[in-house]
């Protein structure tokens, strides 16, 4: 009877393995080689036409005393994700909490708002936000139209500028965050606000003592995938303002990518990367460590 209960688990697990098999072989092909090919890469000097030479910590004391790019691209990435990711959730909340409420076609205005999420990280949509932040753009247009001027100014080749137009094209994408927001309001009961109500508290009181708290674990899970997707930020700054004018967009991910193709120093490449993967550690900790303090889970009271 033992041996049968033991052969049956095991043609049961047999079976498990069996279905995760291909994710298992998708996981070690696309991710754990080329992470431990990533990690070899960086104690190397490799120039992808050559093979790798061992090099130790070359690539880091380089990155550390002789890359000025490094602290430039590490500074306008750090700018961008604290100014633009807060804006983003933030807007991405506003708008979650108008399309929550019981309004007529409200399927389709949640559609439209999610479809820049979709196309935003494209080649065509930064070519046509360059477009429209140029000096012949749309945006100088509607200023001239609206106030009577046009500012002799193109918004992505002012050093003063660029950048926040890049932020501007973030916030606009929030369609994703949106969608997550608006899950997390729908699983509120509705009966804790009626409740509010019959106490007297109004709308504001309702949402900063009932919506925020029951909404923190969404908004902890969607700054931690903001963040790391904010930190990954390259085709703004490659497309539209190619990382100009004077650095102001070169945007961490922009300078590997010019470190390792353009310049085929692909060692000191992946050098940066696991860098900026261990940055991206080290703030999501942080995130994770503090959400005790801020993040409310109904079951624990």
């Amino acid at each position: 009877m033992a041996q049968q209960i033991r052969r049956s688990s095991g043609n049961e697990n047999g079976a498990g393995y069996l279905f995760i098999l291909p994710w298992i072989i998708g996981f070690v092909a696309f991710t754990a080689i080329p992470f431990a090919c990533l990690f070899y890469f960086t104690f190397t000097d490799y120039d992808l036409l050559s093979s790798p030479k061992w090099s130790g910590l070359d690539n880091f004391i380089h990155m550390f005393t002789a890359d000025d790019k490094f602290l430039t691209s590490l500074k306008v990435t750090f700018v961008y994700v604290l100014t633009a990711i807060p804006l983003r959730l933030i807007f991405a909340l506003l708008i979650a909490l108008l399309l929550n409420m019981k309004i007529k076609n409200v399927g389709l205005y949640r559609t439209a708002f999610y479809i820049p999420s979709i196309i935003g990280g494209s080649v065509a949509v930064a070519v046509m936000w360059g477009q429209l932040f140029g000096l012949n753009g749309a945006v100088n247009a509607l200023i001239e139209a609206v106030f009577g001027f046009r500012p002799n100014v193109s918004w992505i080749a002012h050093p003063d500028t660029a950048l926040w137009s890049l932020i501007l094209m973030a916030i606009w994408q929030f369609g994703s965050p949106m969608i997550i927001f608006l899950a997390g309001l729908k699983n509120i009961p509705e009966s804790y606000y009626e409740a509010a109500v019959v106490d007297g508290a109004n709308a504001f009181q309702r949402f900063i003592k009932i919506t925020v708290p029951l909404l923190t674990p969404v908004i902890l899970f969607n700054l931690v995938m903001q963040i790391i997707g904010g930190f990954m930020t390259f085709t703004q700054g490659l497309i539209i303002t190619d990382g100009g004018p004077l650095d102001r967009t070169l945007f961490y991910q922009l300078h590997v990518y010019r470190q390792g193709f353009e310049f085929l120093n692909m060692g000191y490449a992946a050098a940066l990367s696991c860098f900026l993967l261990v940055i991206v550690a080290i703030l999501t900790a942080l995130v994770f460590k503090s959400s005790s303090a801020w993040v409310h889970y109904e079951s624990k009271g």
